[in-house]
Protein backbone atom coordinates (compact mmCIF):
# COMPACT_ATOMS: atom_id res chain seq x y z
CA UNK A 1 0.00 0.00 0.00
CA UNK A 2 2.55 2.43 0.99
CA UNK A 3 4.86 1.52 -2.34
CA UNK A 4 1.22 2.79 -4.02
CA UNK A 5 0.84 5.84 -2.34
CA UNK A 6 4.51 6.59 -2.90
CA UNK A 7 4.08 5.66 -6.94
CA UNK A 8 0.45 7.97 -7.01
CA UNK A 9 2.47 11.29 -5.32
CA UNK A 10 4.85 10.34 -7.82
CA UNK A 11 2.88 10.71 -10.88
CA UNK A 12 1.33 13.99 -9.27
CA UNK A 13 4.02 15.53 -8.74
CA UNK A 14 5.50 14.72 -12.56
CA UNK A 15 2.01 15.55 -13.82
CA UNK A 16 2.04 19.20 -11.75
CA UNK A 17 5.72 19.48 -12.89
CA UNK A 18 4.94 18.67 -16.64
CA UNK A 19 3.09 22.19 -17.70
CA UNK A 20 5.59 24.31 -15.55
CA UNK A 21 8.60 22.90 -17.74
CA UNK A 22 6.44 22.75 -20.62
CA UNK A 23 6.19 26.62 -19.96
CA UNK A 24 9.86 27.34 -18.60
CA UNK A 25 10.90 25.57 -22.27
CA UNK A 26 8.14 27.33 -24.65
CA UNK A 27 9.87 30.69 -25.39
CA UNK A 28 12.42 30.74 -27.72
CA UNK A 29 14.41 33.08 -25.84
CA UNK A 30 14.31 34.77 -22.68
CA UNK A 31 15.40 38.00 -20.41
CA UNK A 32 18.41 36.76 -19.99
CA UNK A 33 19.40 36.57 -23.54
CA UNK A 34 18.23 39.97 -24.26
CA UNK A 35 19.30 42.89 -21.20
CA UNK A 36 16.57 45.90 -22.31
CA UNK A 37 18.14 48.04 -19.09
CA UNK A 38 21.29 48.53 -21.90
CA UNK A 39 18.77 48.95 -25.12
CA UNK A 40 15.97 51.21 -23.66
CA UNK A 41 16.20 54.49 -21.96
CA UNK A 42 14.37 54.49 -18.67
CA UNK A 43 10.21 55.44 -18.85
CA UNK A 44 9.25 59.37 -18.85
CA UNK A 45 9.16 59.98 -15.30
CA UNK A 46 5.41 60.70 -13.71
CA UNK A 47 5.67 64.67 -13.65
CA UNK A 48 7.81 65.05 -16.67
CA UNK A 49 6.52 67.30 -19.55
CA UNK A 50 6.41 64.08 -22.20
CA UNK A 51 4.01 62.09 -19.41
CA UNK A 52 1.72 64.80 -19.89
CA UNK A 53 1.72 65.08 -23.03
CA UNK A 54 1.72 61.45 -23.87
CA UNK A 55 -1.73 62.11 -21.20
CA UNK A 56 -3.24 64.45 -23.11
CA UNK A 57 -2.95 62.39 -26.48
CA UNK A 58 -4.50 59.24 -24.99
CA UNK A 59 -7.57 61.82 -23.09
CA UNK A 60 -7.41 63.35 -26.73
CA UNK A 61 -8.05 59.86 -28.08
CA UNK A 62 -10.81 58.79 -25.84
CA UNK A 63 -12.98 61.74 -26.78
CA UNK A 64 -12.39 61.05 -30.95
CA UNK A 65 -12.62 57.36 -30.29
CA UNK A 66 -15.54 55.13 -32.12
CA UNK A 67 -17.36 52.35 -31.34
CA UNK A 68 -15.42 50.75 -34.36
CA UNK A 69 -12.44 51.80 -33.10
CA UNK A 70 -13.05 50.96 -29.67
CA UNK A 71 -14.50 47.46 -30.72
CA UNK A 72 -11.01 47.13 -32.89
CA UNK A 73 -8.95 47.65 -29.76
CA UNK A 74 -10.90 45.45 -27.66
CA UNK A 75 -10.30 42.50 -29.94
CA UNK A 76 -6.52 43.36 -30.35
CA UNK A 77 -6.32 43.13 -26.80
CA UNK A 78 -5.51 39.13 -27.44
CA UNK A 79 -1.84 38.35 -27.60
CA UNK A 80 -2.08 35.84 -30.67
CA UNK A 81 -0.97 35.50 -34.64
CA UNK A 82 -4.46 35.30 -35.52
CA UNK A 83 -4.91 38.58 -35.22
CA UNK A 84 -3.54 39.09 -39.09
CA UNK A 85 -6.32 36.85 -40.60
CA UNK A 86 -8.19 40.01 -42.06
CA UNK A 87 -4.74 40.66 -44.07
CA UNK A 88 -3.94 37.04 -44.45
CA UNK A 89 -7.23 36.05 -45.56
CA UNK A 90 -10.03 33.36 -45.27
CA UNK A 91 -7.58 30.12 -45.46
CA UNK A 92 -5.22 31.71 -42.32
CA UNK A 93 -6.77 29.23 -39.71
CA UNK A 94 -5.40 27.24 -37.11
CA UNK A 95 -7.33 24.50 -37.70
CA UNK A 96 -5.61 24.11 -41.28
CA UNK A 97 -1.62 25.53 -40.09
CA UNK A 98 -0.41 23.04 -36.67
CA UNK A 99 2.95 23.14 -37.39
CA UNK A 100 2.46 26.52 -37.81
CA UNK A 101 0.14 27.13 -34.70
CA UNK A 102 2.70 25.36 -32.81
CA UNK A 103 5.68 27.32 -33.79
CA UNK A 104 4.13 31.12 -33.56
CA UNK A 105 2.74 29.69 -29.60
CA UNK A 106 6.54 30.04 -29.15
CA UNK A 107 7.69 33.39 -30.92
CA UNK A 108 4.43 34.80 -28.74
CA UNK A 109 5.96 33.19 -25.47
CA UNK A 110 8.96 34.60 -26.05
CA UNK A 111 7.88 38.27 -26.09
CA UNK A 112 6.70 37.68 -22.67
CA UNK A 113 9.70 35.72 -21.46
CA UNK A 114 11.49 38.84 -22.83
CA UNK A 115 9.46 41.76 -21.65
CA UNK A 116 7.79 40.94 -18.48
CA UNK A 117 10.96 41.15 -16.01
CA UNK A 118 11.47 44.61 -17.20
CA UNK A 119 7.88 45.90 -16.71
CA UNK A 120 9.21 44.58 -13.31
CA UNK A 121 12.25 46.27 -12.90
CA UNK A 122 10.43 50.23 -14.44
CA UNK A 123 7.38 49.58 -12.73
CA UNK A 124 5.73 52.02 -14.75
CA UNK A 125 2.27 53.16 -13.60
CA UNK A 126 -0.91 52.69 -16.35
CA UNK A 127 -2.06 55.57 -17.56
CA UNK A 128 -5.41 55.08 -15.61
CA UNK A 129 -3.45 54.15 -12.18
CA UNK A 130 -1.63 57.89 -13.24
CA UNK A 131 -5.09 59.68 -13.92
CA UNK A 132 -8.36 59.40 -13.04
CA UNK A 133 -9.60 60.81 -16.44
CA UNK A 134 -8.02 57.93 -18.13
CA UNK A 135 -11.26 55.73 -18.51
CA UNK A 136 -10.17 52.57 -20.24
CA UNK A 137 -11.77 50.20 -22.81
CA UNK A 138 -9.99 47.22 -22.73
CA UNK A 139 -9.42 44.58 -19.98
CA UNK A 140 -7.37 46.39 -17.26
CA UNK A 141 -3.90 44.90 -16.57
CA UNK A 142 -1.95 46.26 -13.33
CA UNK A 143 1.82 45.02 -14.73
CA UNK A 144 4.35 47.55 -15.70
CA UNK A 145 3.60 49.91 -18.89
CA UNK A 146 6.55 50.27 -19.90
CA UNK A 147 7.60 48.41 -22.62
CA UNK A 148 4.39 47.70 -24.25
CA UNK A 149 4.12 43.61 -24.40
CA UNK A 150 1.46 43.75 -26.55
CA UNK A 151 3.56 46.28 -29.37
CA UNK A 152 6.21 44.00 -28.33
CA UNK A 153 4.42 40.64 -29.68
CA UNK A 154 2.81 42.88 -32.18
CA UNK A 155 5.89 43.99 -34.16
CA UNK A 156 7.57 40.45 -33.74
CA UNK A 157 4.69 38.35 -35.07
CA UNK A 158 4.47 41.09 -37.58
CA UNK A 159 8.29 40.56 -38.39
CA UNK A 160 8.29 36.77 -38.55
CA UNK A 161 5.06 36.68 -40.26
CA UNK A 162 6.16 39.20 -43.28
CA UNK A 163 9.22 37.02 -43.81
CA UNK A 164 7.37 34.17 -44.32
CA UNK A 165 4.73 35.77 -46.60
CA UNK A 166 6.81 39.17 -48.17
CA UNK A 167 4.44 39.39 -50.66
CA UNK A 168 2.64 41.10 -47.80
CA UNK A 169 4.39 42.60 -45.75
CA UNK A 170 3.53 46.08 -45.95
CA UNK A 171 -0.29 45.24 -45.66
CA UNK A 172 1.33 42.75 -42.33
CA UNK A 173 3.53 45.05 -40.75
CA UNK A 174 0.33 48.14 -41.18
CA UNK A 175 -1.52 45.77 -39.15
CA UNK A 176 0.88 45.09 -36.59
CA UNK A 177 1.52 49.32 -36.13
CA UNK A 178 -2.55 49.09 -35.48
CA UNK A 179 -2.14 46.06 -33.02
CA UNK A 180 0.50 48.31 -30.89
CA UNK A 181 -1.39 51.44 -31.37
CA UNK A 182 -4.80 50.32 -30.32
CA UNK A 183 -3.27 50.01 -26.71
CA UNK A 184 -3.45 53.70 -26.92
CA UNK A 185 -7.10 53.71 -27.98
CA UNK A 186 -7.77 51.46 -25.36
CA UNK A 187 -6.53 53.55 -22.71
CA UNK A 188 -3.99 50.80 -21.09
CA UNK A 189 -0.90 52.26 -23.00
CA UNK A 190 1.30 55.59 -23.01
CA UNK A 191 3.19 56.24 -26.78
CA UNK A 192 6.42 56.15 -25.26
CA UNK A 193 5.70 52.41 -24.03
CA UNK A 194 4.58 51.44 -27.60
CA UNK A 195 7.78 52.93 -29.10
CA UNK A 196 9.81 51.31 -26.93
CA UNK A 197 7.65 47.99 -27.57
CA UNK A 198 8.04 48.15 -31.30
CA UNK A 199 12.32 48.65 -30.56
CA UNK A 200 11.91 45.81 -28.24
CA UNK A 201 10.10 43.37 -31.05
CA UNK A 202 12.41 44.14 -33.77
CA UNK A 203 15.23 43.69 -31.49
CA UNK A 204 13.83 39.87 -30.39
CA UNK A 205 12.73 39.20 -33.83
CA UNK A 206 16.50 39.72 -35.23
CA UNK A 207 18.09 37.59 -31.78
CA UNK A 208 15.87 34.90 -33.02
CA UNK A 209 16.91 34.31 -36.56
CA UNK A 210 20.49 33.24 -35.02
CA UNK A 211 19.20 30.31 -33.39
CA UNK A 212 18.89 26.81 -34.81
CA UNK A 213 15.41 25.85 -33.60
CA UNK A 214 13.91 28.68 -34.17
CA UNK A 215 15.27 28.80 -38.28
CA UNK A 216 13.84 24.97 -38.34
CA UNK A 217 10.89 25.61 -36.58
CA UNK A 218 10.23 28.65 -39.16
CA UNK A 219 10.97 27.03 -41.98
CA UNK A 220 8.49 23.97 -41.35
CA UNK A 221 5.62 26.62 -40.48
CA UNK A 222 6.56 28.77 -43.58
CA UNK A 223 6.32 25.69 -45.88
CA UNK A 224 3.33 24.79 -44.24
CA UNK A 225 1.75 28.12 -44.46
CA UNK A 226 2.48 28.99 -48.27
CA UNK A 227 1.03 26.09 -48.66
CA UNK A 228 -2.42 26.42 -47.35
CA UNK A 229 -2.63 29.96 -48.83
CA UNK A 230 -1.53 28.68 -52.22
CA UNK A 231 1.41 31.21 -52.60
CA UNK A 232 3.87 28.72 -54.25
CA UNK A 233 7.53 29.50 -54.15
CA UNK A 234 8.35 32.52 -52.58
CA UNK A 235 9.86 35.41 -54.80
CA UNK A 236 13.36 35.26 -56.31
CA UNK A 237 14.65 38.73 -54.23
CA UNK A 238 12.88 37.44 -50.74
CA UNK A 239 15.29 34.21 -50.67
Amino acid sequence: MRKFITSVLLMSFVACSAPALAREENPFITSKEIDLIKLLPPPPANDSPQTKAELGEILALQVARTPEMVARSQADATEDIWRFADVMGVKFKPDQLPLFTKFFLRVVASEGAVVDTYKEVWKRPRPYLYSDLVKPVVKLSHSGAYPSGHATAGTLMGIVLSNMVPEKRAEIMARAAEYANNRIVGGVHYRSDIETGRITGTVIAARLQTREDFKTGFDAAKKELRGVLELGPEPAENM
